[in-house]
């Protein structure tokens, strides 16, 4: 072999060998960027992650306090109404003494009723405002969702079995809710003896 021919295979195996390493140098750089583009990416990540874990306690701790003070303070409008028929029960029962003599007697009931007729009105608003309504059953038919059985009774004229005949204390919902069921006597056909 010729000379010039071992030269050429020598320079032809080191240029290869210098292109190799000049790849594998780049490849390597190429990872290495690679590399710290994702440690970068993943402190990012974490870091947005951990502020979304802390703004999600944020807000956990926010809803909660805010339920317990709607547990408190949720009824504050109803119970500042419910002052307001206080105050008129107060002046209504400061007419009232022992001492009061029999002629003022006529004077004092007279205040009364009107002490407890205002009392009834304030009620009547206070519950409309709050929508607490009162049931008015009777003529219904029985729903054991709304009212209490006490008793049965036989059906009179004009009363259906099966409808409420009477009843013995009043029931309310609040918002279409009932949150006391009316005690109610409920009409039965009456059984005839023979």
């Amino acid at each position: 072999m010729a000379p010039f021919c071992i030269l050429h295979v020598v320079i032809t195996r080191i240029s290869a060998y210098v292109k190799a390493q000049r790849t594998e140098s780049e490849t390597f750089y190429s990872l290495k960027l690679k590399a710290v583009k994702l440690e970068k990416e993943v402190q990012d990540l974490t870091v947005r992650y951990q502020t979304a874990v802390g703004d999600s306690e944020n807000i956990r701790r926010r809803t909660q306090r805010c339920v317990e003070d709607a547990k408190i303070f949720g009824i504050q409008s109803f119970c500042k109404d419910l002052v307001e028929v206080a105050d008129i029960l107060e002046k209504t029962t400061e007419c009232i003494s022992e001492e009061t003599e029999p002629a003022d007697q006529k004077l004092t009931l007279e205040k009364i009723f009107r002490g407890l007729s205002l009392l009834e009105a304030k009620l009547k608003s206070v519950f409309a405002k709050h929508v607490l309504e009162k049931m008015t059953p009777i003529g219904d038919k029985h729903d054991p969702h709304e009212h209490e059985l006490i008793c049965h009774v036989p059906a009179g004229v004009g009363v259906q079995p099966g409808t409420v005949a009477f009843v013995r204390q009043d029931g309310y919902k609040l918002h279409g809710r009932t949150i006391r069921l009316a005690q109610v006597e409920v009409a039965v056909e009456s059984q005839r003896r023979l």
